[in-house]
Order: structure tokens, then C-alpha cells, then sequence
């Protein structure tokens, strides 16, 4: 790896951000057409410092707030959606360091982040009852060591990983975390994604056997649940963020193909516009699906905003206050990258559902990332907390 940058503030975090989701943006099209899985582009990342910014200050980072990393994921998806949900996992698991980590462990890990080493994702699994329903067992031995057994699917970012979070349970069912290195004995992690989108994400399976795994790479994850917590609104603002910038990104790429493209419908033409661009009725649909980006783009960073008030002051009314805010912008994130993915065909015209451009990337990116969790839940816990005061629950997806 190269020398790995360190990023000293929020402003030069998003600096950053702004110039990799540039130069990942220009491939990308061709990166999911070949699914062309994007190392070099990972390795970028990492030595960019990007994937350090949320390390706490005590231990060398910039330690930025939510509105930050929220809009670090929203441009980078405008780019590339499958790059990035890829780092999705490793902030989420930085955070599960933050909260539940021994000192020790974080000096350590948090100081592996800062080198330029990557978390990746081992945590949901097929074909049990719920997505809830974890089955992979972390059993203990006398010498105080753990052995992990399980198979994990959707494994995102654990193929470009150098260390791979593992969810399971131990002995008296309660679910821990450990951080094991890709490279440890009886781990194998195989590149059989092949989801229609969010097709470079590699997010396949996870299979481990006998893993031998030290005490010292355990931390306890059911504690994170145990009062007020912000995991579950931190996990889903990232994934808001980059169901905003799909949107965004759908949105710019299709005002840029009427603009330089598309022929003007001949009923315009005779109404004397010449372009495309000037036709008024596109002009209303791009009108209509600005205000849906838009109310999204600002729903997301009001959501980030209730994210660090709670983090400043965390009570049970402020973590409730910022998973509502964000289950609030993940249902409309989810509404508008759907529906700019699908409406840039009906504004740029035949020519843009041609396979050899590409276009439809969009659409297929926001329909399968709007999958990872249903958003009708989220409207059931909003309308509970409105109507009746009811906080919702403490869970990872919300």
C-alpha cells in the first residue's frame, strides 16, 4: 500500500470526497457493465485517509460528525453507487470499536484504520427465519481464545477487507462481534454476488470453519443495545446517503444526455422549440424530480444534524429523535433514487436505453440497495412516534 494520508478536519475530509467521487466517476459505467470489481479504486480510498475520518481525536483522527460522513457517502454514490457502499460496513464497525471496545482494542484497531486497513462485513446469513436470526457460534475455549463457525452472505466490502467483522453468537446467545484477519485459517470469502445491481460490491459469501479467533478480537455487540444508541441511525444514514446520491447522480447524468443528446419530440418542434432542452414538458419533469432530490438531499442532513445533537447529548428522547429523523430520510432517499433511476429513460428517450451506455446502471443500483431493509417499517415507526410518542425500537437497521 501506498503512504496512507491523514485528514485533519471535516473541510478537508470533504475536499477529499469531492475529488475521488470525480475521478471514480469517469469508469464507472464500464466497471459495472464488465462488473469489474474496483480495487484499485478501494486501495484510493484508503490511502486517501478517507476511511479514517471517524476515528475519535484521542486516537489520531479527524473524528468528524454525521452531516460530514453523510455527505462523504452521498458523493461518492453520485459517482459510483457500488463503491460507495463498500466502506458502508467499516464505518459502521468503527463505530461498534467506539462504543464497545476496551481501550486496548481500540488503540489497536482504531490505529489499524489510521495505516490504511480496511473493515469489511460478515453478518447477515440466508435462509433463516429472519434477518435477525443469527446462527454462526463463537465458542469458547479453555485458554480464554474463541472458535467462529458459520456461513454469511451479502458480505459487503469483506473481499477487499483486511479485517473482517464477524457477527455471532456466543454460549448464552448474545451476540458479539469479532474482528478476524481476512487471512486467518478456515476463512473464505467468495465472489459470488450477482445481484442485477450494485454489481461491483463483490457483497458475496462469507464461510468460516474452525476460525481460530483471541479474546482480545471479541467485543460484545449486545451492549450496544442497552440504552441509548445511535448504531443503528449512524448504519442507516450512510445508506440514506448513498440512496440520495443515486438519485442525484441519475439526475445529473440524464439533465446531461437531453441536454446533448436527445432530439426534441416533433410536436415541440412544431410548437417552435428546437432542443430538447427546451421542450416545456421536460422541463416540468425535471422540475418535479429536483424537488424529490432535493427534499431528499435536505432531509438527509437534517437527519445527520439530529444524529450529532444526539451524539453531543445522548438520552433516550435524542437517540429516538435522530432514528426517526433518519428512518424519516432513508423512506424518501429510497423514493427518490428509485424514481430518478427509472424517470431518466422517460426524459432522455429511446436512444438512452441503449445496454452499451450504461444509463440503466441507476436504476438497478437504487432498486437493489432499497432492498437492504423495507422502508414500510420505517413509516410504522415514524407514525407511532408522531402519533402516540412511542420511541422506536434499539436494533442495527433503524
Amino acid at each position: 500500500m501506498s503512504a496512507v494520508h491523514v485528514i485533519d478536519g471535516e473541510a478537508e475530509a470533504l475536499a477529499v470526497a469531492a475529488e475521488l467521487a470525480a475521478e471514480f466517476r469517469e469508469g464507472a459505467a464500464e466497471r459495472d457493465a464488465r462488473r469489474r470489481l474496483p480495487h484499485a479504486q478501494v486501495e484510493r480510498l484508503s490511502t486517501s485517509g478517507l476511511l479514517a475520518v471517524s476515528v475519535p481525536a484521542e486516537f489520531g483522527g479527524a473524528d468528524v460528525g454525521a452531516l460530514t460522513l453523510a455527505e462523504i457517502f452521498r458523493l461518492l454514490a453520485t459517482a459510483d453507487a457500488s463503491l460507495a457502499q463498500i466502506p458502508q460496513s467499516h464505518f459502521v464497525y468503527v463505530n461498534v470499536l467506539r462504543r464497545q471496545g476496551t481501550h486496548d482494542q481500540q488503540k489497536f484497531f482504531l490505529g489499524e484504520v489510521l495505516a490504511g486497513k480496511r473493515f469489511g462485513n460478515a453478518q447477515s446469513e440466508a435462509g433463516t427465519r429472519h434477518v435477525q436470526d443469527i446462527r454462526t457460534r463463537l465458542t469458547p475455549h479453555l485458554d480464554g481464545s474463541y472458535r467462529l463457525d458459520g456461513v454469511k452472505h451479502y458480505s459487503t466490502g469483506a473481499l477487499f477487507a483486511d479485517w473482517i467483522p464477524v457477527l455471532a453468537r456466543s454460549e448464552d446467545d448474545t451476540l458479539h462481534v469479532a474482528y478476524v484477519p481476512s487471512d486467518a485459517p478456515g476463512l473464505t470469502v467468495t465472489d459470488d454476488w450477482d445481484g442485477m445491481g450494485q454489481r461491483t460490491t463483490a457483497s458475496g459469501t462469507v464461510r468460516l470453519e474452525s476460525v481460530p479467533v483471541p479474546a482480545d478480537r471479541v467485543v460484545p455487540h449486545h451492549l450496544t443495545f442497552r440504552g441509548p444508541q445511535l448504531h443503528g441511525a449512524v448504519a442507516q444514514l450512510l445508506h440514506a446517503a448513498i440512496d440520495v446520491g443515486i438519485a442525484s447522480g441519475a439526475l445529473a447524468e440524464a439533465a446531461d444526455f437531453v441536454r446533448t443528446m436527445s432530439r426534441p419530440w416533433f410536436e415541440s418542434v412544431e410548437e417552435g422549440h428546437t432542443t430538447a432542452a427546451e421542450d416545456p414538458l421536460l422541463i416540468q419533469r425535471f422540475g418535479e424530480l429536483s424537488i424529490r432530490e432535493r427534499a431528499a438531499t435536505a432531509l438527509l442532513r437534517e437527519a445527520a444534524r439530529a444524529v450529532d445533537v444526539a451524539r453531543a447529548d445522548l438520552t433516550d428522547d435524542s437517540a429516538a429523535a435522530a432514528s426517526i429523523a433518519v428512518a424519516t430520510a432513508k423512506v424518501a432517499a429510497a423514493e427518490a433514487a428509485v424514481e430518478a433511476g427509472s424517470a431518466l429513460f422517460e426524459v432522455a428517450g429511446t436512444r438512452s436505453a441503449l445496454d452499451s451506455l450504461g444509463l440503466h446502471r441507476h436504476w438497478r443500483d437504487a432498486r437493489t440497495h432499497t432492498l437492504h431493509d423495507p422502508v414500510r417499517w420505517k413509516v410504522q415507526h415514524i407514525g407511532r412516534y408522531v402519533l402516540n410518542g412511542t420511541r422506536p425500537p434499539r436494533h442495527g437497521l433503524l
